[in-house]
């Protein structure tokens, strides 16, 4: 008996002391850090909780019960200073409650060993009914975290942007565009003016409308007009030129990136519908067993990023390789391949958004190459495919290829790539592509150029620099160096004959002093280009001076805005900073009427920073300023590391200036808002459907003397830290994306960090707003917690929405496809991917069958499982579920 008491008080002493230790090695850095964040202005919180924690420890060592009461202090203190600072939001509370609530149990466990001359029957007593009630009010309050943040959101959807703005951003009244103030300072690209009021959404369709009668509808304000029988003129480059020609349409195939050059990314089948959904099962999974090299470094990326195209029988994918696969779009089996040889080492963003298809007017229907499949490639080749046999069309450029290189003059290996889809306007293949960020300001010519989509002949070229030439440069010469590029998809009206090009920034993104004046003036806007002459129309920006990366990366889209004195042909643009701005699409005027707010001023560029910026008045997806309450972590160690960060952190909201004395927060940062994803449109609901993202980065401008004494190279200092060398500007730049901990690789900021929104097309009010993405597959030190609660996670691809009533959207980072009713938010259907979801899905219909499909194919950046599979789903039992309510030739006439 004496043994044994003696044992377990050997047992409670090394508790005691184990604990008590645990306790120490956390109140030490809570209790200097506090200090330090104190000093910097931050909250004094910590230095009180690191005190209670060290005299906890210091009472443990001595096995004294008043351990317990301190703790209890301490403990009962950080939940009233937890409730104070962000109220009952559970996964804002985890870091600031679970590790003391574990503590908390830890200590409670010690009462029978810590029985001494400091404690008493009743006071051992009173300290464990104190401790069982702080044990109990925390899980309450973490309760909350099991509820999701979506149920919250889903009681009291999140305010418009604008609702957040200052008292005086002026905001108009719904449906009513403000007057215009003349700027005092910069005005903006285009003159803007008032456009007619805007009038209540379009009423959605009855629930008895079949879907033929919706498509009709979606697809009647978008009927092209008739190929013109006027003869052709010729481009400035002698090319002779086509008329209006008929755009597909969506429905029983899905023949663009962005389902139409419109970009809506709207199907009018109705099959799948809220009712049914949640019945959807796979139909088939194809592999297109292209993966990156067992032995590619950190520098190779892999990103397939890719939207499917479906015509008549077959889909076309393609790879970060850029490889053009062709499958049955019933069964899934392949049907042809054609590879062009990339060498995945060159692979600087190893993406393939999608490809283009067109139909020859002039050829038969069975001529070789009379339908072709339109592609580029990462190392800055354009090639033409026929679209029955996968073989190289001769008649295009050179044996079926053109070198996008020609007239750049120096490059360098995966510095310049196609990485996402041609568009292609009256038979003339408008492309762009990514020049890398940030390498030099010597960077190739970000040019645009339009060739034939037949002959391959250059029909003109939009080089910023050169306005007085739209065809290749004289002998010697090369492109405009380091201009801003168009690396998205562009928007195109078949027939007014305009393309849209959502331009990039320049070459270094960081630094402005040294662009001209062209640059500052088109630089991160959306361009109106006259497709038979190359001309520019008009410009719209949405940045000026922009030295935050916010370039233009989503594909805009082209509307019929309901006003109350009828419809305007629109663009629709979204934004990085999440503006999204509302345009006369055939004369650049904004719908709605764009501020101009004053914005933060200094940093390493006082005199080149703009003083104003355009705000717009329709709809933002920004988000209020960051505080230092919202900072996050796994622990209040780390979520004080955070705090400590931001506060040692030049930040004044958006537009911060770039510093290089101190780092500084940009939020949002350059993934979003919006990115490459773009938006989707229903306009018979009159909804206008965009998932965003909602994270900060980190950044601090280098001196070049510090880079240089780093070893920076193209892509990353030698020491394994993240950075570009904006070569030819007096600092690189050292970027810390999403900012998160070193440590526990968490971002700082809570979440949520993505969301989905439906906006009302007509006013730009949010209908429903919530997050979206779980927790399944994140968490610390990149570790899936596989908890399945909502928590907002950032998203990388679009939506599509259907006359059904259906959102389709993958996106996330959990490695999910979903299904949304759109006019409530309502979860109503996912499925686990076997990689990375970071592309846009499609819906067709194949013999009465509705599918959609989409290619998991993951994500580097994006730390998301890669794969090359590309998956389709339907209603159980086929075509027995074909039937009323289907679209099979739903095509506009």
């Amino acid at each position: 008996m004496q043994d044994t008491h003696r044992a377990r008080r050997g047992f409670g002493f090394w508790a005691a002391m184990v604990i008590g230790a645990i306790v120490l090695i956390f109140g030490l850095p809570i209790f200097g850090g506090g200090i330090w964040l104190a000093s910097l202005g931050g909250s004094w919180y910590y230095i009180f909780a690191g005190l209670g924690l060290l005299l906890t420890a210091f009472f443990l060592f001595r096995r004294s019960m008043l351990a317990v009461w301190i703790y209890l202090i301490t403990f009962v203190g950080t939940v009233a200073w937890a409730l104070w600072e962000v109220g009952l939001d559970g996964w804002a509370q985890i870091p600031r409650l679970v590790a003391p609530t574990v503590v908390l149990i830890l200590i409670l466990a010690l009462i029978p060993a810590l029985r001494g001359r400091f404690a008493t029957p009743r006071g051992t007593a009173a300290a464990a009914v104190g401790g069982l009630f702080a044990l109990v009010t925390s899980i309450a309050v973490l309760n909350v975290s099991q509820q999701g943040i979506a149920v919250a959101q889903e009681e009291a959807p999140a305010e418009d942007a604008q609702q957040a703005l200052p008292d005086d951003a002026g905001e108009a009244p719904a449906g009513q565009a403000p007057t215009v103030e003349e700027p005092a300072t910069q005005a903006p690209a285009t003159e803007q003016a008032p456009a007619p009021d805007a009038q209540e959404p379009t009423p959605a369709a009855t629930p008895e409308q079949t879907g033929e009668e919706a498509a009709t509808e979606e697809t009647t304000p978008e009927q092209p007009a008739q190929p013109t029988t006027e003869p052709a003129a010729t481009s400035p480059t002698g090319v002779p030129l086509r008329g209006v020609l008929e755009m597909p349409q969506t429905g029983a195939d899905w023949p663009a990136y962005g389902g139409t050059h419109h970009g809506t990314r709207y199907s009018p089948l109705t099959q799948i519908s809220p009712e049914n959904v949640a019945q959807l099962e796979r139909a088939w999974e194809f592999q297109t067993g292209v993966m990156p090299p067992e032995d590619a470094d950190e520098s190779q990326r892999w990103s397939p990023e890719n939207t499917p195209l479906k015509i008549d029988d077959d889909l076309y994918i393609c790879t970060p390789t850029n490889v053009v696969i062709s499958i049955d779009a019933r069964s899934g089996e392949e049907e042809w391949r054609y590879d062009p040889g990339i060498a995945p080492e060159i692979l600087s963003i190893g993406a393939c958004r999608g490809v283009a298809y067109f139909e020859d007017p002039e050829a038969g229907p069975d001529d070789f190459c009379a339908r072709r499949i339109i592609s580029g490639t990462e190392d800055g080749r354009l090639f033409a495919l026929d679209a029955d046999l996968g073989e190289l069309c001769t008649d295009f450029g050179t044996n079926g290829q053109i070198d996008l290189e020609d007239g750049l003059g120096d490059t360098v290996p995966g510095w310049i790539g196609v990485t996402s889809a041609p568009t292609i306007i009256r038979g003339i293949v408008v492309v762009g592509y990514n020049v890398n960020d940030n390498e030099a300001e010597d960077a190739p010519s970000g040019v645009v150029r339009g060739y034939d989509a037949v002959s391959g002949e250059l029909v003109w070229a939009w080089d910023l620099g050169n306005p007085d030439n739209r065809g290749a440069p004289p002998e010697g010469e090369v492109y405009t160096r380091g201009t801003p590029n168009m690396w998205t998809t562009a928007a195109a009206d078949e027939e007014l004959g305009l393309v849209y090009l959502p331009l990039g920034n320049s070459a270094v993104d960081y630094y402005g002093s040294n662009r001209s004046e062209l640059e500052n003036e088109y630089a991160t806007s959306v361009v109106a280009v006259d497709v038979t002459t190359g001309d520019d129309v008009w410009h719209f920006q949405t940045v000026y001076n922009d030295v935050w990366d916010y370039d233009l990366g989503s594909q805009p889209a082209l509307v019929d805005f309901p006003t109350e004195n009828g419809t305007v042909p629109a663009l629709i643009l979204s934004s990085k900073q999440g503006e999204i701005y509302v345009l006369n699409r055939e004369t650049g005027e904004s719908l709605f009427e764009v501020e101009e707010r004053e914005t933060p001023q200094g940093g390493v560029e006082p005199d080149y920073i703009s003083p104003v910026q355009p705000f717009s008045t329709y709809h933002s997806l920004a988000m209020d300023p960051i505080e230092e309450r919202d900072m996050w972590g796994m622990t209040p160690l780390d979520q004080l590391w955070c705090r400590i960060q931001y506060h040692d952190s030049s930040y004044e909201g958006i537009y911060t200036p770039p510093t290089t004395d101190e780092w500084y927060v940009q939020y949002p940062g350059y993934n979003g808002g919006q990115d490459w994803g773009a938006m989707a449109v229903d306009q018979e609901r009159g909804i206008l459907i965009a998932n965003y993202n909602d994270v900060p980065n980190r950044l601090r401008l280098v001196p070049r003397a510090e880079a240089d004494e780093a070893g920076m190279s193209t892509a990353i200092f030698e020491d394994g830290v993240g950075g570009d060398p904006q070569i030819g500007a007096p600092y690189a730049i050292d970027i810390n994306v999403g900012w998160r901990d070193d440590f526990t690789k968490l971002m700082c900021k809570q979440p949520p960090y993505g969301g989905i929104r439906a906006i009302d097309l007509a006013t730009g009010e949010t209908l429903w707003d919530q997050p979206f993405g779980s927790a399944r597959a994140n968490g610390p030190f990149n570790l899936p917690t596989f908890l399945p609660f909502t928590i907002g996670t950032p998203n990388n691809g679009g939506p599509v929405v259907t006359a059904g009533g259906l959102i389709f959207v993958a996106a996330t980072t959990d490695n999910m496809i979903r299904a949304f009713d759109i006019e409530t938010g309502e979860e109503l259907w996912s499925d686990v991917l076997p990689a990375g979801g970071q592309a846009t899905p499609i819906v067709y219909e194949f013999d009465g069958v509705q599918y959609l499909v989409m290619m998991a194919g993951g994500h580097t950046p994006m730390e998301t499982p890669l794969g090359d599979h590309v998956i389709a789903w339907t209603l159980p039992g086929g075509s027995e579920q074909a039937g009323e309510g289907t679209t099979g030739d739903s095509e506009a006439p």
